[in-house]
Parts: C-alpha cells; structure tokens; sequence
C-alpha cells in the first residue's frame, strides 16, 4: 500500500517526503480534533457513578 502511494505522488523523493508529512500531519489533527473527541463522547467510562 505504502508504494502505491509513494508511486503516485508526484516528483523526486525529497518533494514526495515533504508531502508525506504534509498528509501525516493532516491525518494527524484531523483524528486528534474530530474523530477521538467524537468517539471519547460515546465511550462507557463517561458514566462513572461512585
């Protein structure tokens, strides 16, 4: 999978390192902002009764 991706992305492999990080990074904050906060809501320790 990985080189698929590495194949289709354009240029030398300096250019398709930086783009990497660029879709690594993206990836990143996009879990960190949207995906574990919405799945952190439904998650059963939310309802913690002592």
């Amino acid at each position: 999978m990985y080189s698929w991706m590495w194949s289709k992305l354009p240029g030398q492999w300096p250019v398709k390192l930086i783009i990497t990080l660029i879709i690594a990074v993206a990836v990143f904050f996009l879990l960190m902002e949207v995906v574990f906060p919405w799945v952190s809501s439904m998650m059963p320790y939310n309802e913690v009764a002592v």
